[in-house]
């Protein structure tokens, strides 16, 4: 019998270099109303805590996946994160691979190392959706609170939705450095925050995309005008960026509820009993598909982004699509 020939490999400097979040978004889409419909196949992530020890660690280990109905691949991918001894050797504090599946035959067709890379642009591509589809569009004025890689993919793919200004908020000089490269790559003005709360103060759409496992905002620092909160920081049970007074003030939307309330910013709520998963007021996808409408008026609109497997086989599938062919 013969055997399957082996996947290829993509290297990091190969995904990089072809992929960008513009190539993210509207597979990414059309997954979260596939999601929201039941037809994607999507299990609970698996975490791997590698505890400090004499010989490894400390890190952690985030496996995902998923499969879209009728599609012709599915996806597994393995990110790794909070590595922080690697900067003793000059190294990132994580990585990961993605690995493109047959749906037909089951042979893995493609290795893809992007050390975060495409996890990266798929989480972005789920921000411009939120920003699409849940925010006004006279909201013009754009904060982050956090300045990593994350946000400058949120910031890439804002820009696919609508011109903005950018605010930005981060830890030492993180924000003056983001909003210099921000202003350059995409022609619009950042300026840097004083605070958060001065960041607040002047956002109409706030992305969240921190590390720590401390609140970053307050509700009383936010307008009254209607604001569209996008966070995307708590994707562990030892996360939380939203004190529960804000989850509870307006729409709390999940990218899926049996994972937010897991691993999300919906946990913390559950856990003070200020919220039941009855109290969710949609998933993204049924946003994004018509079932429910998304901003109505001058509420709170809650966005919480922890990351899907769905969101995992968009991107392998585009991935593949583009990559295979060169």
């Amino acid at each position: 019998m013969a055997g399957f020939p082996a996947p290829r490999l993509f290297d990091y400097e190969t995904v990089t270099s072809n992929l960008t979040v513009a190539d993210a978004i509207d597979s990414v889409e059309k997954a979260f109303v596939s999601l929201a419909a039941g037809k994607v196949d999507v299990p609970m992530p698996m975490h791997i805590t590698v505890a400090e020890s004499p010989d490894a660690g400390p890190g952690d280990c985030h496996v995902k996946g998923g499969y879209v109905y009728g599609t012709p691949t599915f996806t597994v991918k393995v990110a790794t994160v909070s590595f922080y001894k690697n900067a003793e050797k000059e190294l990132p504090p994580g990585s990961g691979c993605f690995v493109v599946v047959c749906a037909v035959t089951g042979a893995p067709l493609g290795i893809f190392q992007e050390n975060r890379f495409m996890t990266d642009l798929r989480t972005g591509a789920a921000g411009a959706i939120s920003l699409a589809h849940c925010s006004h569009p006279t909201h013009d004025t754009i904060g982050f609170i956090g300045c990593g890689a994350i946000a400058r993919n949120m910031a890439r793919a804002a820009a696919t939705v609508r011109p903005f200004k950018g605010v930005a908020y981060g830890f030492g000089d993180t924000a003056a450095a983001f909003c210099a490269d921000m202003e350059k790559e995409l022609g619009m003005p950042f300026a840097p925050a004083a605070s958060a709360e001065d960041l607040c103060g002047q956002s109409d759409v706030i992305f969240t995309q921190t590390p720590g496992s401390e609140t970053v905002l307050k509700k009383e620092w936010l307008k009254d005008t209607g604001v569209t909160i996008i966070a995307s920081g708590s994707d562990q049970p030892t996360k939380n960026e939203l004190p529960v007074d804000v989850l509870t003030a307006g729409k709390y939307v999940s990218d899926l509820t049996k994972q937010t309330s897991k691993v999300g910013e919906l946990r913390v709520a559950l856990e003070a009993g200020a919220m039941t998963e009855n109290d969710v007021y949609a998933e993204l996808g049924e946003i994004v598909g018509g079932a429910k409408p998304g901003r109505e008026g001058n509420e709170i609109i809650v966005v919480d982004l922890t990351g899907t497997g769905a969101q995992d086989a968009a991107i392998g599938q585009v991935a593949w699509d583009k990559l295979s062919n060169m």
